[in-house]
């Protein structure tokens, strides 16, 4: 059963993040966040391309 998540469950993921880290924390706990998923994104991006070789370069082999 997959999980579906309604404005009642992401309100209730708030109030539960507001308390256990505080009003103050949640800028920084935003931006930490936002530069960890750029860089798994350019890592997988690095990662795909690290043999020099396309996907469609290698699909002829």
């Amino acid at each position: 059963m997959p999980f579906r998540f309604g404005p009642m469950e992401l309100i209730i993921v708030l109030v539960v993040v507001l308390i256990i880290f505080g009003v103050g924390r949640l800028p920084e706990i935003g931006g930490a966040m936002g530069k960890a998923i750029k860089e798994f994104r350019s890592t997988q991006k690095d990662d795909s391309n690290a043999d020099g070789t396309s996907q469609k370069e290698d699909s002829k082999i």
